[in-house]
């Protein structure tokens, strides 16, 4: 597993780099009272910063530790009540003296000086979290609802403890980014059909940024919740296919036509069909797309969305436009301008994506997740203005 990410890990119970014994007093620092080198699991820099302390640092350091011990002696059996520590063996223990890192310490007793060590335990069991289904868009423009569940375990307690403070949250949001990034890059059909394959990849993706928190993942499997909308190939429909043909200047669409050779009765039909292509209408303005909300409010609208929105409206000049919805209360009111009092969601949006918005071609989940719609507020009362664009599109 390690080979393929770069890195080899430590095998479990053996921290020997730390030069530790089990009874945990002398074997992390070469000696009760050594001031000398020592094994840092921080590495070369951390020791020349300790280094650079000097000597009066680590006096005081020695007769504070020598005092704590000789008082823990003088109370013993009592102070071993409290200093004495098992810990198993699926389990390290790491301490901090004085603010200093010591090297993990288990299985077995471990002495803890009181007053001047402060401890955690850090288990090496593997562990498993799953990441919560979240909204995806797909290379093919399909949003999916994926998750995944994700088992990991440290193999550097010393590291899992002073990289990261939540290591689980940490890895969740590092494994929920990696899944992002790679399932944009993949149609639906590819994330349906390669799961495992890009689980695989994830792994190796998350060990490489987690590789330096003291931790593998050993597992990843994707779990897709739903598709909540199909992808634009599928939108199109048959019509997608005959697109192409209608494409290009009137003599390249006859030259096309001389050149096939259809039966008689079909190339009549290609003919009739050219003959029956519409110019294209011109799309209603957004500006007149807002004008015609005030026939349609109503209180039912009201009651269905209940909240007050001003869209900024980025026109293709690169001027604004402020108009605002309120649909809070009564039979609800629309207009140019800001809202009267603070409304509930802010929109800026393009124009173009307006008029898509507005005649129901694009849906405001799908432009928020790509960026073409952006919200300041609340978005699930943003999403409700879809109930709007519906009402739009049947009264057109």
């Amino acid at each position: 597993m390690f080979s393929r990410s770069g890195y080899q890990a430590l095998p479990l119970g053996d921290f020997d780099r730390f030069q530790q014994s089990s009874i945990g007093l002398y074997g992390a620092q070469k000696g009760f009272f050594s001031f000398g080198a020592k094994a840092d699991p921080l590495g070369p820099a951390m020791n020349a910063a300790d280094s650079s302390q000097g000597w009066l640092s680590w006096i005081c350091h020695g007769i504070i530790t020598s005092l704590v011990f000789l008082l823990m002696l003088l109370t013993f059996p009592i102070s071993g009540w409290f200093a004495l520590k098992i810990v198993p063996t699926y389990e390290r223990m790491i301490i901090f003296r004085l603010g200093r890192l010591r090297a993990p310490q288990g299985p077995g007793v471990v002495l803890l000086l009181p007053f001047i060590d402060h401890w955690q335990r850090v288990d090496l069991r593997t562990r498993a979290f799953n990441v919560p289904p979240c909204k995806l868009i797909s290379r093919d423009g399909a949003v999916l609802s994926m998750g995944a569940d994700v088992q990991f375990r440290v193999w550097d307690p010393a590291l899992s403890v002073l990289v990261v403070k939540d290591l689980v949250a940490a890895t969740r949001m590092t494994a929920q980014s990696a899944m992002a990034k790679a399932l944009g890059k993949k149609s639906l059909r590819e994330i349906q059909g390669e799961k495992l394959r890009i689980g695989e990849q994830l792994l190796l993706d998350i060990n490489d940024m987690t590789k330096s928190w003291g931790l593998e993942v050993d597992r990843v499997e994707l779990t897709m919740e739903a598709v909540l909308q199909p992808p634009r190939d599928a939108l199109l429909g048959p019509l997608g296919a005959v697109a192409p043909v209608l494409e290009g200047s009137p003599p390249q669409l006859a030259a096309h036509l001389l050149n096939s050779t259809p039966s008689a009765p079909e190339a009549a039909d290609s003919v009739g069909t050219v003959s029956e292509v519409e110019p294209p209408r011109r799309r209603p303005s957004a500006v007149e797309l807002l004008s015609a909300v005030e026939p349609i409010l109503s209180e039912a609208l009201v009651s269905q969305v209940g909240a007050s929105y001003q869209v900024d409206i980025i026109l293709p000049g690169g001027a604004r436009s402020t108009f605002f919805i309120d649909l809070s209360s009564g039979s609800g009111r629309a207009g140019c301008g800001v809202p009267q009092g603070s409304p509930d969601v802010v929109l800026e949006v393009a124009e173009e994506d307006l008029q898509e918005l507005m005649l129901g071609e694009l849906r405001p989940l799908a432009a928020y997740m790509s960026g073409r719609l952006r919200v300041q507020g609340d978005l699930q009362l943003a999403l409700r203005l879809e109930e709007l664009f519906k009402a739009v599109k049947l009264h057109r």
